[in-house]
């Protein structure tokens, strides 16, 4: 099996956008799944890669970006998930995960070749993560318990989408395998 790495997708969030009381509903259902493939990616000693949007603040580091979401209105549904002192992590400022991050250059140091993808949007960061995490060739996995939506319906489609057009597999959380 290729060497794995956990991506942990914009988990690290205020709550204080437009559409966060749709997504606090679904981050909620995500986050069982997410704190499970943690702590499977961690017992195995895969890379553990959080990718995080700097919500604007360009002077931004992970300490920031966590201690601000940590003083958010919902801190429970980060706390669970907060990156340990063995966490990697990237600042992103767009949508996908790699546009315009080190994010493949770090890959490729790690040797990782598939990558299973958790957190948030769905229809929106998730997948055009998978979409960037394909087309440079890597395999990708997406849990499809552990990842949060704002729209049911184009969740659901963004994951066929994973699945048909970028050959993602999209499983279950207790089918995910991580090797170290």
């Amino acid at each position: 099996m290729p060497r794995t790495a956990l991506i942990v997708i914009d988990m690290l969030n205020t709550y204080e956008h437009e559409d966060a009381e749709a997504l606090v509903a679904s981050v909620r259902e995500a986050l069982p799944g997410i704190t499970s493939l943690l702590e499977n990616a961690r017992a195995s000693e895969s890379p553990v890669v959080y990718v995080n949007d700097n919500f604007g603040e360009w002077r931004s580091h992970h300490g920031e970006i966590l201690g601000a979401a940590l003083a958010g209105r919902h801190k429970d549904l980060v706390e669970p998930i907060a990156p340990d002192e063995n966490s990697l992590f990237v600042v992103k400022a767009r949508h996908s995960i790699f546009f315009e991050t080190p994010l493949a250059y770090l890959l490729g140091q790690l040797r990782a070749e598939r990558l299973v993808l958790c957190g948030q949007v769905t229809e929106q960061c998730v997948l055009y993560s998978a979409l960037d995490a394909h087309i440079r060739h890597f395999d990708v996995v997406v849990a499809d318990d552990a990842v949060a939506h704002i729209d049911p319906d184009l969740a659901a489609a963004a994951l066929r989408m994973m699945s048909r057009n970028m050959a993602a597999d999209v499983c279950a959380v207790e089918d995910v395998e991580f090797d170290g």
